[in-house]
């Protein structure tokens, strides 16, 4: 009797122990891939608060779900020879399925994808183009260029702030004066027209007040900016400069610490926690004009694997498809603010609201 419950013992273990190792955890941390993805960053960091960090987070998201390899490399400069040096080390090195995040990668890619034919491509904001004067794009079958409909979050951010906000001044400071920032000022500019036009709100933006500091990456420059638009009386500004942007927040969370009222609106990504100032959980980020860098690139790695690279594609996340927006969540936002918000993104996705992609009028 013995003999027999021992037996029965060690079958039973024996079955535990297959069935074990056959089951994969959930959310798809079982599975694996043999693809290899690799990024080249474009001026700033993987940490920039910006479309660096946001691209790479979807690639991290889909090593943890989808079982990838993935590198990156920060080229030490943002020249198109620095650019194409950092993708052939990625591709020697293995990684064939290459993102690029930002407009100056537009001639890079356009070369890497006739030199590197059996790669793939992710060229995000931008398309490739060989950059000579008056030459049209040219999407290759192995790449595939993303755009986000920028100017609509920023529209929907100033119609919050400004219904939050309801009198004052607001500022802008941009990166580089590119089409990704350029949208986000364009927009968030009709924005606050729209809600002074319909909301009875009184929010005026100076010339003086709409700066392009001419990087991603400096953040002392931003907190010196920023510091000098609310000394002129600003109550928010919206920062759309990566690292730049960091540092008008850093100004904005000191004057918060000396009970002083100063707003950012972030971008690309929620920056609310990034606004968190001395021990409270206080915020000084009003709202934030998000595009979903992250789900976009994870949703195009994910393609890959399933065969269905988008290749020769060019793809546009907006409002429609909720690539762009605001969080859904908006401590610093009355119910107010939060329900117009609401309303013209509506709107925009019936396309009873369309928002100008450059400088010119809204259409209503």
């Amino acid at each position: 009797m013995k003999k027999g419950l021992i037996s029965v013992m060690v079958l039973a273990l024996v079955l535990t122990l297959v069935a074990g190792c056959g089951k994969k955890e959930e959310g798809g941390s079982g599975a694996k891939s043999d693809l290899k993805v690799g990024m080249v960053t474009d001026a700033g960091t993987i940490d920039d608060k910006s479309f660096n960090q946001g691209t790479w987070e979807g690639i991290e998201k889909a090593k943890k779900d989808l079982g990838i390899s993935d590198k990156y490399i920060k080229p030490n400069g943002t020249t198109e020879a620095e650019y194409i040096k950092e993708i052939g080390n990625l591709y020697d090195a293995g990684y064939k399925f290459i993102v690029t995040p930002g407009f100056k990668f537009s001639s890079a890619i356009f070369n890497a994808q006739d030199k590197y034919t059996d790669a793939k491509f992710v060229l995000i904001d931008a398309a490739p183009n060989s950059g000579k004067e008056g030459a049209s794009d040219v999407v290759k079958e192995n790449t595939v260029s993303v755009f986000f409909a920028e100017q609509e979050s920023g529209f929907i951010a100033g119609v919050a702030a400004a219904v939050q906000i309801k009198e004052g001044e607001a500022g802008f400071i941009g990166g580089m004066e590119i089409p990704a920032p350029q949208k986000f000022n364009w927009g968030f500019q009709q924005g606050l027209q729209y809600a002074n036009d319909n909301y009875g709100t009184k929010i005026t933006i100076k010339p003086e007040n709409v700066v392009y500091q001419g990087s991603f990456d400096n953040v002392a420059a931003g907190g010196q900016l920023a510091a000098q638009m609310f000394d002129r009386g600003v109550k928010f500004i919206f920062t759309a400069a990566g690292g730049v942007g960091v540092g008008a927040i850093n100004e904005a969370k000191s004057r918060a610490e000396a009970g002083k009222e100063a707003w950012i609106i972030g971008v690309d990504s929620d920056q609310y926690n990034d606004g968190k100032y001395g021990d409270s959980s206080k915020s000084i980020i009003l709202t934030s004009a998000v595009k979903k860098v992250d789900q976009a690139t994870y949703d195009i790695i994910k393609d890959e694997i399933d065969g269905k690279f988008p290749g020769g594609q060019t793809l546009v996340f907006d409002a429609k498809n909720d690539g762009v927006g605001i969080p859904a969540e908006n401590p610093n936002l009355s119910d107010d603010a939060t329900a117009k918000a609401k309303e013209v993104t509506e709107k925009i996705k019936s396309g009873d609201i369309k928002v100008a992609a450059e400088q010119g009028s809204l259409i209503k």
